[in-house]
């Protein structure tokens, strides 16, 4: 933290939210901390409370969205199921953005708890490269590992064909679940 006073408070909430609209990029806990001159724990809470009051904010691993309104025309969710081993990841998540299909998150079923889901949100080979990177710096695992490979996505698609021109790559690859 710098020699600036911290912005404290409900101030901080309102600096965190308007700062989050105006970016059309992920910012770090760590950058907001630095902005408002608090830790970056205290920006973990901040984040915290702020969705629980409605705020609609998406931790991604590059950093916090505000995730706008769509005003856009409609697209098209769907729900695909994949088996890969985990050194396959980048090679399915680059098949499906180079079909310009955006991976918002994957989801694994633990014998445990049941549906864990993580965000993923990712539109092109920039972020899939991004994503595997922030994986293995982290020594983080894949969800996929909890479950032999078996996992989910929810893909989003301007089109049924950019869809079904993904599904028909990863059929080829084997990769695709049906």
């Amino acid at each position: 933290m710098s020699g600036n006073k911290k912005i404290l408070g409900d101030d901080r909430h309102l600096f965190i939210v308007s700062t989050l609209k105006n970016s059309n990029i992920p910012i770090s806990g760590r950058e907001l901390g630095l902005l408002t001159n608090v830790s970056r724990q205290i920006i973990v809470g901040d984040i915290n409370l702020l969705k629980a009051k409605g705020e609609p904010i998406m931790a991604t691993s590059r950093g916090y969205l505000y995730m706008h309104p769509m005003i856009e025309p409609k697209r098209i969710e769907k729900i695909i199921v994949c088996n890969h081993s985990p050194e396959q990841t980048e090679e399915e998540l680059m098949m499906l953005v180079d079909y310009g299909i955006t991976v918002k998150d994957v989801k694994v079923e633990h014998p445990v708890y049941g549906d864990l889901t993580a965000s993923v949100m990712v539109s092109n080979r920039s972020e899939v490269v991004d994503f595997i990177k922030n994986i293995h710096q982290t020594n983080a695992t894949f969800l996929l590992e909890l479950t032999d490979g078996i996992h989910s996505h929810t893909i989003i698609a301007d089109s049924e064909q950019q869809i079904e021109s993904a599904e028909n790559a990863l059929r080829d690859a084997k990769i695709l679940v049906e």
